[in-house]
């Protein structure tokens, strides 16, 4: 989700997993006969992105849904392409991280897609928050009208050729799911009146967001974590909160999982990363 870019991780991280031509023994893509593969794709959701060191760590709900799927399949390995900033428009074209022998992420997964066939079990997607994230002012938190109203109509045609694209590319037991946004904008209520009212007009456009994202998801046969739902995103339900009195669930909830009440960021912290990851696991588990 973030807004400037760090793509040194996902580029050192590639230049193993894409290597070149005769070295593939050191390449993990490349397993034995029980080897079967995860895929996340995204944004700094998915690479894992924490303020409070700066920088992409483990804590990502990518690796800890690996984590979790390993269990049952001790052979999974994870391909890891989640990128810093990355938006529905450079996950498509490229010029955010840098993916060795790919010209962007999508190309990376499609390339590993077609590599492995039948043994990637699953691929997951986190897309669409930088395309709105980059129409907010950092200082009064406004959102530029202009802007959204172009994101609003990129979003769903760039995951439009996302979704075709990995499905195209995926074997027919391949598990695809794409995942929901929860709410960072509920962050303001704790500004006083004007964030407050910031925060209630962000529901609208965060609802019809998600709305266009499942939408898409659905049409091209992914499975849809409601991470929105997981926040509680619409409950705006009053409840204590020990230092900050009363204050509608949903704030208190988002609060909880991420920074955006801390260090006014809106990436979730390692609580909200297992939230995001048990969701996705649960329809993933889904036959």
């Amino acid at each position: 989700m973030r807004t400037y870019k760090t793509p040194q991780l996902v580029a050192a991280a590639m230049a193993v997993v894409l290597s070149a031509p005769g070295v593939a023994a050191a390449c993990p893509w490349n397993g034995g006969d029980n080897t079967t593969y995860y895929i996340s794709i995204g944004d700094s959701i998915a690479a894992g992105y924490q303020p409070d060191v700066n920088r992409d760590t483990d804590a990502a709900y990518s690796d800890q849904l690996y984590a979790q799927l390993k269990q049952n399949q001790p052979g999974l390995k994870h391909i890891r392409l989640g990128c810093d900033s990355e938006t529905t428009t450079s996950l498509l074209k490229g010029g955010t991280c840098s993916y060795p022998n790919a010209q962007s992420q999508l190309d990376a997964a499609v390339k590993a897609l077609t590599k492995h066939g039948d043994r990637v079990s699953y691929v997951t997607v986190d897309i669409g928050a930088n395309d709105i994230l980059q129409c907010v002012d950092k200082t009064t938190g406004a959102f530029d009208q202009a802007c959204v109203n172009r994101a609003t109509q990129t979003i769903p045609q760039n995951l439009a050729q996302i979704t075709q694209a990995l499905r195209a590319a995926a074997a027919p037991k391949t598990k695809l799911a794409g995942m929901t946004y929860y709410n960072p904008f509920l962050g303001q209520w704790l500004r006083g009146q004007g964030g407050q009212e910031a925060a209630k007009a962000s529901v609208s456009l965060v609802n019809a967001e998600n709305a266009a994202l499942s939408q898409v998801y659905s049409a091209a046969g992914f499975k849809i974590a409601d991470v929105a739902g997981a926040f509680g995103s619409n409950d705006f339900t009053p409840v204590d909160v020990p230092g900050q009195g009363q204050v509608p669930a949903n704030v208190a909830k988002v609060c909880q999982l991420t920074w955006a009440c801390t260090k006014q960021d809106p990436h979730p912290n390692a609580s909200g990363h297992t939230l995001i990851a048990g969701t996705f696991a649960a329809v993933l588990r889904q036959g």
